[in-house]
């Protein structure tokens, strides 16, 4: 599904990435870690094409960062589900309001809106809270509508950027044994973290580090 060949991107005049070569499979699901700054924010840019490699090119799916016309950007950005550290919730939108956001872009029609809502609302324990504002729940409540925001539209890739950063050790794995569930169902998940306690819990996910401007399989010791 995934394919980063012979990639090299700088900022400036500082290398994050010199021939980084990976793939990730379809339904696979991966920790991607390294420290605080050395390249998982844009490792996950470039996956979206938000950001371009230099040289090499990035596939995703059917498309291909050397060739892809920028409309298409758009398209390819609908079969991705994206989970920030800090929500990114609307505050003046109800949790219905801000699951369905997806739906609204995509012009879904209202009745298919609602039972889609619906549906992941309840699988994600969320149902008694459909009318709630963001600001009245707790942050563990709030990663969930975020998770529920960026799966409601099927997407075949979630990325999670720090999912647990603001959360305590306990909600902290839940968010990921959740994670694992909506992986379980078929969803392609990859996981950016410096958490490495979770990551030490899960350890028999795949673990992707970022070092000296590559990525590699890595296996944790517990």
């Amino acid at each position: 599904m995934i394919e980063f060949k012979n990639v090299k991107f700088s900022y400036d005049n500082k290398v994050i990435f010199d021939n980084l070569n990976l793939e990730i499979m379809k339904e696979d699901f991966c920790f991607l870690v390294g420290e605080s700054g050395i390249g998982k924010s844009t490792f996950l840019k470039l996956l979206y094409f938000d950001l371009l490699p230099k040289s090499g090119y990035v596939k995703f799916s059917i498309y291909d960062s050397t060739t892809i016309d920028k409309k298409e950007i758009p398209e390819l950005r609908r079969k991705i589900g994206i989970v920030f550290q800090d929500f990114k919730l609307l505050n003046d939108r109800n949790v219905f309001e801000n699951i369905a956001v997806p739906l609204y872009i995509t012009l879904n029609k209202n009745e298919s809106i609602k039972k889609k809502v619906y549906d992941i609302a309840s699988k994600l324990g969320l149902i008694n809270y459909l009318k709630e504002m963001p600001y009245d729940l707790s942050g563990g409540e709030q990663q969930r509508v975020a998770i529920a925001r960026a799966i409601v539209n099927d997407p075949v890739l979630l990325i999670a950027d720090e999912p647990t950063g603001n959360l305590d050790p306990f909600i902290s794995n839940e968010i990921i044994k959740l994670l694992i569930d909506i992986n379980v169902q078929g969803t392609t998940v990859l996981v950016a973290t410096h958490n490495f306690e979770i990551v030490k819990r899960f350890s028999d996910k795949r673990i992707l580090q970022i070092k000296d401007h590559k990525a590699f399989d890595v296996r944790v010791k517990v």
